[in-house]
């Protein structure tokens, strides 16, 4: 029997916790056809999910509704699928008995595995995750979703992540999946020569006007050309400008830009300040692009060249103190050696910045996870606090936690500590096995509903980050750590660290 599942792309910039059950029907009358239904067609998905629905699945009389139709339809692998995926939706923590019951009657069932998979990652089930994943994909080779997440799931070798991708779009060439394979390859490198190969690539194979993965991509190669090459990103732009739909406009918008930035690095190198400053002005960037930075240095050495470095300078430590990069710190460094200043002078001048701005971070005491009681925020006075705020469905706090632990490694032994907040306390019984199982060393927290957060709201969002310092200061906020720019967050700690009295 051949199933259909629809799969949510990966890792959205941020997930917003789902907390309350949909309303539910209470018509004894209507839950009864819903409940003939599956009766009459219990290999049905669509009863199934029109049952749940309906009737919810945080409720005794579902759950017992459900044990009688597994002893009544035992060969149905449907039956214990229907309840687990309403689970599995939910993001709830009684999936996984149903799914592998579901399997075990029907071991080719493809969207099950996948939903052990889904579930599994809420565990912190990694290894057991990806060979479920593996089941899911070789159980229907036709299945693009399941080929495209295996072969994602192999960072930790390039060549094979890199070959099984190749095969996906070879064997998928009109499917998005392809697409997204392509794209992923070159969000996650770190040369910029294999970045530009894999765009390429993905333009060529994948045209943007058809595929949203190939759209995405084609805005990330912008990004880098704006930064590596400007009359290249002119050039990309124009090709998009040539696409026809909604989908594609703005690219009008970006060749303005591009060719803007072309002309103010040529106005740099004639020495016309002014002029450079003033079309860097009607430059307005998406404010996730990585160019922000370069533009923010591009205006400072508008500044330098009309003769006047420390105003270039100070603009600069006024945009790190709320951007802070790593690539912005070392060019303060540049700036402060035609200054006369040192690398510890120009850590003073950063301080003198953050120390105006700064807050006391709003206070917290939290229930604990792993220990008994509560923690609280003063409890980690001294000490830098990389604050994170989570919850075990949230696929983009996966995807970041091991970027944030390979950073924190590297301050073993130093007053550095890692606390992450729990926002759904619906999936507190993810927590201690996700916390076991996934081996990542934060103290996790959970969330008390209603609580004033202050200047540390993340506004039921996730991941939402902050950095405090020892002396329970907010310092730094609204960042993203991956694995390009894991020296950032390594960077903030140092600062924070290193601060003199």
């Amino acid at each position: 029997m051949k199933r259909i599942i629809v799969l949510v792309l990966l890792f959205p910039l941020l997930a917003v916790a789902q907390m309350k059950e949909p309303a539910l029907v209470t018509d004894k009358a209507e839950l009864a056809k819903l409940i003939a239904a599956v009766e009459a067609t219990p290999d049905s998905l669509k009863v199934h999910e029109a049952y749940t629905k309906a009737a919810g699945v945080n409720t005794p009389a579902v759950v017992a509704q459900y044990e009688k139709w597994m002893k009544k339809f035992p060969r149905s692998a449907m039956v214990p699928y229907g309840i687990g995926l309403a689970y599995v939706n939910r993001e709830n923590p009684k999936a996984k008995p149903y799914l592998l019951k579901a399997v075990a009657i029907d071991p080719a069932f493809t969207e099950a595995w996948g939903n052990l998979w889904t579930d599994a990652q809420r565990w912190g089930d990694f290894k057991g995750g990806k060979e479920y994943l593996r089941k899911a994909a070789e159980s229907d080779r036709s299945n693009a979703s399941y080929a495209f997440y295996y072969a994602n799931s192999f960072k930790d070798d390039d060549t094979k992540r890199e070959a099984m991708i190749f095969d996906l779009v070879k064997r998928f060439p009109d499917n998005e999946r392809g697409a997204q394979g392509l794209y992923w390859l070159a969000a996650d490198s770190k040369d910029i020569d294999y970045k530009v190969k894999i765009y390429e690539m993905l333009k060529s194979s994948y045209s943007p006007a058809k595929f949203s993965w190939s759209r995405s991509g084609m805005s990330s190669y912008y990004d880098l050309l704006l930064d590596t090459d400007p009359a290249k990103a002119v050039t990309l732009a124009e090709d998009m400008v040539k696409f026809k739909g909604e989908e594609m406009k703005g690219w009008e918008n970006q060749l303005t830009i591009a060719q803007n930035v072309v002309a103010v690095k040529k106005l740099i190198s004639e020495k016309k300040g002014a002029e450079a400053l003033a079309l860097i002005d009607k430059i307005k960037l998406p404010r996730y692009f990585g160019f922000n930075t370069s533009l923010a240095i591009l205006k400072a050495e508008s500044i330098a060249v009309s003769g006047n470095n420390q105003a270039a300078y100070d603009s600069l430590i006024v945009y790190f103190s709320k951007t802070p990069e790593v690539k912005l710190k070392e060019t303060l460094g540049v700036y402060g050696v035609k200054l006369g200043k040192d690398a510890a002078q120009v850590e003073t001048d950063i301080w003198k910045r953050l120390d105006a701005i700064s807050q006391p971070a709003t206070p917290f005491t939290l229930k604990r996870y792993l220990t008994p009681g509560k923690a609280s925020l003063s409890d980690y006075r001294g000490k830098v606090v990389l604050l994170t705020y989570w919850f075990p469905g949230c696929g983009p706090c996966r995807g970041e936690f091991p970027h944030f632990e390979n950073a924190l490694r590297k301050f073993k032994g130093k007053p550095v500590d890692y606390v992450g907040i729990n926002i759904v306390s619906e999936q507190n019984d993810y927590v201690i096995p996700f916390m076991k199982g996934s081996g990542y060393t934060f103290t996790p927290l959970e969330e008390e509903e209603g609580r004033a957060k202050g200047n540390m709201d993340n506004r039921r969002a996730a991941p939402v980050n902050f950095l405090i310092d020892g002396e329970g200061r907010l310092i730094f906020n609204d960042f993203r750590i991956d694995g390009k720019n894991e020296d950032k967050l390594e960077m903030m700690i140092n600062l924070l660290l290193n601060k003199k009295a």
